[in-house]
């Protein structure tokens, strides 16, 4: 009898040990709200000073403060740690501010991160620049990354598309007025092409004219064609569009000077406005260029087309240059990009600000995208496993960089967006020639759905 009682006293706590797990492991975000952030903030009150001093972030008291201790007791005097402010709990971890004492600066925080990970049991330390002697500390409590909930509110605006998730639970946006251009590298099945639905299903939001050049046929943008405003699914079509896109960006330079009382014959590279100072009834529309597998703009099959490679080439030189100013951007996506294309590829690439990397086949094609950001950058995007599609390192050439993953959006629910949003798409005279042929739509009639079926079937991951 009396083991039976111990067994079921010692039932109820391990029951709830059990179920504390399985709700770590099916649902983290419930785990923490319920379980983790009290014991992540208890932790933090109860170390805090002697976490700091043990991370190096302590400097020594101040003469008044000594003299202060001395006079009021008799205790020793210890260092000093940043001075914190209110914990504010978050959906996924937690925030806290803290001044920095005299002689401090953020990159000691910084620096320290992993270490105030491990003591406070949380999943990553982050630090933010607030303001000069202020830094944020964000607590992310578990893999925000492993399944991807986008941020409820999000700052975004014209030109800025919130395409993904950071690792530290803010949103990844794609701004175009600062970062004009971006070179997207990915293997098959890296998930490339879901990032690249999630961009242009956000861009068909807004009054920007989307322009594609595929030569696999087209058939990554040909779901979208109904929002494209031009579309080149070959080589021979992409050698008119591209083209037709240089003379649209001199004739918008051409627009700029004759605004601004320019002399009409200075050269576009010394003029140093753009669109953006044209009145609004006067600023020409923005346009996206999508050039999905580079690569197959540079290979050529015989000597014959080398003259039609090397123009195309020219012609992306020149947008990637000369674009932002007149309202155009590039995104450049492939699987692999390098100086091994051909003539002109290192150059493009030099003009490709943005860059994001999901996994690749090779240690060199991540330093391609990488390389001339940060060493560490090519290290964790050479460590993105298969089984987390959409996973990348995402950064820029001043030398940030993080990772990010895109959330799961269907290729049916990103047509229909495009398809409401047709009607938004701008008229660009000098793309007419180039928009895609949409057939109209034709609704079947419904027919109903066998009762077996509807018991057996899943919705979709």
């Amino acid at each position: 009898m009396t083991d039976l009682i111990t067994l079921a006293e010692l039932g109820a706590p391990l029951a709830a040990i059990g179920g504390a797990a399985y709700v770590r492991h099916a649902n983290p975000a419930a785990y923490w709200s319920t379980v983790g952030l009290p014991v992540s903030v208890a932790r933090l009150l109860a170390s805090y000073s002697s976490t700091m001093d043990a991370c190096g972030l302590t400097v020594a008291p101040s003469r008044l403060r000594v003299l202060a201790i001395k006079a009021t007791s008799r205790r020793e005097t210890r260092p000093v740690p940043p001075r914190r402010g209110i914990i504010r709990p978050t959906t996924t971890g937690l925030c806290v501010r803290l001044r920095l004492a005299p002689g401090q600066e953020p990159a000691d925080v910084a620096a320290s991160a992993e270490r105030l990970r491990h003591a406070w049991g949380v999943h990553g330390v982050y630090v933010k620049d607030v303001k000069p002697g202020v830094v944020e500390l964000r607590l992310i409590g578990f893999d925000v990354l492993r399944k991807v909930r986008m941020p409820r509110r999000i700052e975004d605006g014209f030109l800025k598309v919130p395409v993904a998730l950071r690792e530290d639970a803010t949103a990844f946006l794609r701004d175009y007025r600062a970062v004009p251009h971006e070179l997207v590298l990915g293997a098959t099945l890296s998930g490339k092409s879901m990032y690249l639905r999630n961009l242009i299903t956000g861009l068909a939001r807004q009054s920007v004219a989307l322009v594609g050049v595929d030569c696999k046929r087209g058939v990554e943008p040909a779901p979208f064609a109904s929002r494209f405003a031009a579309l080149a699914t070959d080589p021979g079509e992409a050698a008119e569009l591209l083209p037709v896109l240089v003379k649209e960006m001199e004739d918008r330079y051409d627009l700029i000077k004759a605004r601004q009382g320019i002399a009409p014959g200075t050269p576009d590279e010394e003029i140093t406005s753009d669109a953006w100072g044209l009145p609004e009834s006067e600023r020409p529309v923005p346009i996206v260029l999508f050039v999905d597998e580079v690569a197959e703009l540079f290979l050529v099959a015989s000597r014959k087309d080398e003259e039609r490679r090397d123009e195309m080439v020219t012609h992306l030189i020149r947008l990637a240059q000369l674009g932002r100013a007149a309202g155009i951007y590039l995104e450049v996506c492939g699987q692999r990009f390098g100086a091994e294309l051909g003539k002109g590829a290192t150059m493009l690439r030099a003009q490709l600000t943005g860059r994001v990397c999901h996994r690749v086949n090779d240690e060199a094609s991540a330093k391609m995208a990488l390389g001339d950001i940060a060493p560490e950058a090519v290290d964790a995007s050479c460590a993105i496993p298969a089984e987390l599609p959409g996973l990348a390192v995402a950064g820029d050439t001043s030398g940030g960089w993080s990772r990010i993953r895109t959330p799961y959006l269907s290729l049916a629910a990103a047509a229909a967006i495009c398809r409401d949003t047709a009607h938004l798409a701008p008229d660009v005279p000098a793309l007419t020639p180039f928009r895609p042929y949409v057939p109209p739509v034709v609704l079947d009639s419904p027919q109903p759905v066998p009762t077996a079926r509807l018991a057996s079937s899943t919705p979709e991951d």
